[in-house]
């Protein structure tokens, strides 16, 4: 499929997503389109991930700033787990905040808002992060191969090849999503060589073991322009390497 005939699926994808959560009034934003949907029941998927064995496994968890997900990473805080997010669009030679539970200097929930963890904890280099033992992601969708897409700024896809190249992720990883119900779609998301697969869905009722999901092997640097690499230290150092 060519590139724009695929940015337009899945926004048709995107589209049919934010409509059907928005009818439902199941997500807190006013407006959810252009989002990663801070969907109702964030809670209730946290506390099932958090039953899981591979969330009672992992020591290291890989999160994502997204109002969705911060009570998963609260919970990974107050259960003494090492935290990395991402610096906003990886734009700092350090691209990733080290959250470590035993050297915070606020509560594990309060740790957990983006603007908090931006100003207290340290960033760190790619090099420096320890081996990641689950990886969560938000989607705006994702079917129940385990396909998904977010809101189409890619950089989710960009932290897991940089990730991969730097072995930090492993066939141990562990890639998970929490969503609301109407985010798992039965319509065909395509999907490109660099897309993410997860490996679990967890809805607040509901958890999906996904078949075969897709894992790139690393950077896909045909597919990023000499923008986006240079606009991306991580990316530029690792290309001059």
């Amino acid at each position: 499929m060519a590139a724009d005939s695929l940015d337009r699926a899945k926004q048709a994808v995107r589209t049919q997503v934010w409509d059907a959560l928005t009818a439902a009034d199941a997500v807190h934003d006013p407006s959810v389109h252009g989002r990663i949907p801070h969907f109702k029941g964030a809670e209730q998927a946290a506390a099932r991930l958090a039953t899981l064995p591979a969330w009672q496994r992992a020591s290291v968890v890989k999160a994502v700033p997204d109002k969705a997900q911060l009570p998963v990473w609260a919970r990974a805080l107050e259960e003494g787990k090492t935290v990395y997010m991402a610096v906003p669009r990886l734009a700092t030679p350090k691209p990733f905040y080290l959250l470590d539970p035993a050297s915070l200097t606020v509560p594990p929930a309060e740790a957990a808002a983006s603007r908090t963890a931006a100003a207290i904890a340290p960033t760190v280099e790619v090099d420096a992060l320890r081996p990641l033992d689950l990886i969560i992601l938000g989607s705006v969708a994702v079917n129940r191969d385990g396909a998904r897409i977010g809101k189409g700024a890619g950089y989710s896809d960009i932290e897991f090849a940089l990730l991969t190249e730097a072995g930090l992720v492993t066939s141990e990883t562990i890639v998970v999503t929490t969503v609301h119900a109407l985010q798992v779609t039965d319509t065909p998301i395509p999907t490109t060589e660099h897309d993410v697969s997860v490996d679990l869905i967890v809805t607040p009722d509901e958890t999906l073991t996904c078949p075969n999901p897709h894992r790139p092997s690393g950077i896909d640097w045909p597919a990023l322009t000499a923008e986006k690499i240079a606009a991306i230290p991580a990316l530029a150092a690792r290309q001059g390497a």
